[in-house]
């Protein structure tokens, strides 16, 4: 079953072709990094507008990289939410038009559920995942914990009241000057630094939830510059980044082992944006070992915001009959739950 899957949920155009939810025969992403660095961020009007000029180009040159036409296609599928209003709405506006165009049956996808999914791509580095297993969703907009089932369905076990950890890694940022996006940035710094030299917050470690928050170690890194910079000091970049990432990072691999003892599961899956920050690798490696299971992550690649990993996820779905139609809208603020159940919100 090839599958062509789009994603635009934030500022990647994507485009992939995923055979049988697995293999990756092509994909093509257009990234407005250079053009929102200029910001410090994203900015939602300006990646919607870059959306639209890109979207036909990266879906015509993942089908060519396939080596497939329309006709070689099973469904469509494409991003409905959670992300940005505005660029949800371009890429579920092209597979509409793809859907209407060709006869091929749609289906929508939930972000979070595709950043999962990317553990289930086959890569030459690494076996694909297949669930049940526990799974770690750590980007900027979330920081989750999920019992996946067998049948690739979601119980949420806890999750940030407040910052996620990539949002956190991103503020961070921008308060010590580092260029846009902040995490790649904070996690090559930290391993220069040293994690002992400033002692901040673990967010609710004591805290016997499952839950996380990550505003408080942001709030403590603003007090620990704005103390060194009245004494007229250097700021020491490097330290502050180890610091910081050290507190993240306990906080992450601690409440992962508490839900793997909780709950049983001998597999966990780490997703998301910040799967990638190699410091948290390391951590939840040696967590694994420790406690005698398997961890599994995403390559670099596929952590961030892709198409393939929309395909994946949209396989499990067609596998089961469950098609969208023509009156797909997106959601800026869907959540997992709606999108199991199908029941959407009100655009």
């Amino acid at each position: 079953m090839n599958i062509l899957a789009i994603e635009t949920s934030c500022d990647e155009t994507s485009a992939a072709i995923v055979a049988d939810g697995a293999r990756v025969l092509g994909q093509v992403t257009a990234s407005q990094m250079e053009i929102h660095r200029q910001f410090g961020g994203v900015v939602p009007e300006v990646a919607s507008r870059r959306h639209v000029e890109a979207i036909t180009r990266v879906v015509d040159t993942a089908l060519g990289q396939a080596g497939l036409g329309f006709s070689d296609l099973a469904a469509i599928a494409v991003t409905m939410g959670p992300g940005l209003l505005g660029a949800l709405l371009v890429g579920v506006a092209a597979a509409k038009a793809y859907s209407l165009a060709t006869g091929l049956p749609m289906i929508g996808v939930h972000h979070i559920a595709g950043h999962v999914a990317a553990a289930m791509l086959e890569e030459p580095d690494r076996p694909a995942v297949r669930p049940p297993f526990l799974c770690l969703v750590a980007s900027g907009g979330h920081t989750e914990l999920y019992e996946v089932d067998a049948s690739f369905r979601f119980t949420r076990l806890g999750g940030t009241r407040d910052d996620a950890a990539g949002e956190a890694y991103d503020k961070v940022a921008r308060l010590l000057g580092l260029a846009y996006p902040g995490g790649p940035e904070v996690d090559k710094l930290a391993r220069q630094g040293d994690p002992a030299r400033f002692s901040f917050p673990r967010g609710l470690l004591d805290d016997p939830s499952l839950d996380f928050s990550f505003s408080g170690m942001k709030t403590a890194v603003l007090v620990a510059l704005d103390k060194i910079k009245r004494q007229g000091q250097d700021v020491p970049v490097e330290d502050v980044c180890a610091s910081f990432q050290a507190a993240v990072i306990e906080v992450l691999v601690e409440k992962t082992r508490r839900a793997a003892r909780m709950t049983g599961h001998r597999t966990v899956v780490v997703a998301g944006g910040v799967a990638a920050n190699r410091g948290l690798r390391a951590a939840m490696r040696a967590m694994a070992t420790e406690e005698g299971i398997g961890v599994h992550f995403p390559s670099p690649g596929l952590c961030t915001d892709n198409a393939a990993m929309i395909g994946a996820a949209a396989y499990l779905r067609a596998r089961e009959g469950r098609f969208d139609t023509l009156e797909l809208g997106a959601y800026a603020d869907l959540t997992l739950d709606e999108w199991q159940s199908g029941r959407y919100p009100a655009e």
